[in-house]
């Protein structure tokens, strides 16, 4: 596995699929205001990839679900309920999240996944902390795919 961290923006990497960092799925995302990059998402890809996820209803912590890209180019968007039910990101999620969404992104033999870094936004975990997690959690999987954490700038 090729694991690279750069800077940028997530919706302009070249893979195969991005990775969502959203929440339980408990609060219709209508009733969101759009943030972070579930708000970038929103305004580039259409509405599209959010009116799928009710169907997955409650989402447990730390685990992924999968939906069309909407406008965007990638084959997928693999949403992660990395935070919690204070709005709040754990190791656990965060930890669980990244093999959750690595896992579906194996399932769909998906060459190339780009992260944002998970819970450092609306979640409040701290970004050096959180990096450190999913580098950790990303070198203990054994798969043939290579890995973009994106640092927004």
């Amino acid at each position: 596995m090729k694991i690279s961290i750069v800077q940028g923006d997530l919706l302009d990497q070249n893979v195969d699929a991005i990775v969502n960092s959203w929440n339980r799925n408990i609060i219709p995302w209508w009733l969101l205001i759009p943030q972070g990059i579930s708000g970038a998402i929103k305004r580039k890809a259409g509405y599209k990839p959010f009116k799928e996820l009710p169907k997955f209803k409650s989402i447990p912590l730390g685990e992924a679900v999968i939906t069309s890209a909407g406008k965007l180019k990638y084959k997928a968007i693999i949403h992660v309920a990395a935070i919690n039910m204070l709005w709040r990101a754990t190791e656990y999620s965060i930890k669980n999240s990244v093999i959750n969404a690595v896992k579906i992104a194996t399932e769909q033999n998906y060459n190339s996944l780009a992260f944002p870094i998970i819970g450092a936004g609306t979640g409040s975990f701290s970004k050096i902390d959180s990096l450190d997690i999913m580098k950790e959690t990303l070198k203990t999987l054994n798969i043939n795919m290579s890995i973009k954490i994106v640092e927004f700038k």
